[in-house]
């Protein structure tokens, strides 16, 4: 039940002038990244800040997106919450909305011991029939999802399929796919670690950077994936002043601004996020001209 190969793109949402979400606006960041490359549409995610949509923004934007991309690439849909109840109806509407599959992340706030998290995700699955990915990224969630953990989920739960792992550490994620033995596809977190997961045998990135670079990113999955591995790696630090300067303020601060630097006004964020400070704007947008991304005159 693997959903996609690549790179996936964690889908900024656009707002228009009074902060709603800008429907025409999605849609041709959605063909944007198609027509660049991207393999997967991620939606409702961190950087989508779904943690300040409704709960009919969150599955308005769930349905949209799949009549948006109309069957060319899969939609994944962020469905996670810090209450169970919340994040299985959540997931049974986005499977009702032709979501091809889950992002789930782990619960926040009041964090979960692994029992919580084998029961979380448990529950979450049996109550769908589309592949989940789970979620892990402590640094924002306080709670860590042990590999012993996420390889007890995928050999026991038929459609918990992948783990986004955004933990940072290393030896936490070769330790997991050692235990694995191929029974759960890995995706990258961090744009800045794609390719030392994909040589533990990772699937794919789940990439802010592809907001902003989508064929790059697309191109460092696929040229490791073709075997040319040298070729995979010279891109991969070639993004890496890009990359510091997309995380040089709490996601999607930065990534917002960039996408509204090259044109596309995808608008302001919605609080408690604020606008990038003017004088990371500065590095932000040297760092995009040196990469090789044109910016808008306006």
């Amino acid at each position: 039940m693997a959903i996609f190969t690549g790179a996936g793109v964690a889908i900024v949402t656009p707002f228009n002038e009074n902060r709603e979400i800008n429907y025409p606006k999605l849609e041709e960041i959605i063909n944007y990244q198609i027509a660049n490359g991207t393999d997967s549409i991620i939606i409702c995610g961190t950087t989508g800040e779904a943690s300040t949509l409704t709960h009919e923004e969150h599955l308005e934007c769930i349905r949209a997106t799949v009549e948006y991309v109309k069957g060319r690439v899969p939609v994944i849909a962020g469905t996670g919450s810090n209450c169970t109840e919340t994040a299985i109806y959540l997931s049974k509407e986005a499977q009702q909305h032709g979501a091809d599959g889950l992002l789930v992340v782990t619960p926040y706030y009041n964090k979960a011991t692994q029992k919580g998290l084998i029961e979380y995700f448990t529950d979450i699955a049996n109550a769908v029939d589309i592949p989940v990915i789970m979620y892990n990224v402590p640094g924002r969630t306080g709670c860590n999802i042990n590999p012993e953990t996420a390889v007890a989920l995928a050999k026991n739960v038929d459609n918990i399929v992948g783990i986004k792992e955004a933990s940072g550490n290393i030896s936490q994620v070769a330790k997991l796919m050692s235990l694995a033995e191929g029974c759960i596809d890995l995706y990258s977190g961090n744009d800045d670690q794609i390719v030392p997961l994909l040589s533990l045998g990772g699937s794919g990135v789940i990439s802010v950077l592809s907001n902003i670079a989508p064929q790059e990113t697309h191109d460092i999955v696929a040229k490791f994936m073709q075997g040319d591995v040298k070729g995979s790696m010279d891109l991969q630090l070639k993004a890496i002043p890009l990359i510091d300067q997309l995380f040089c303020e709490v996601n999607p601060i930065p990534v917002k601004m960039a996408m509204n630097l090259m044109g596309f006004e995808v608008g302001e964020l919605r609080k408690p996020l604020t606008t990038m400070e003017e004088g990371n704007a500065v590095k932000l947008a040297k760092a995009m001209k040196e990469f090789g991304i044109k910016l808008s005159e306006k």
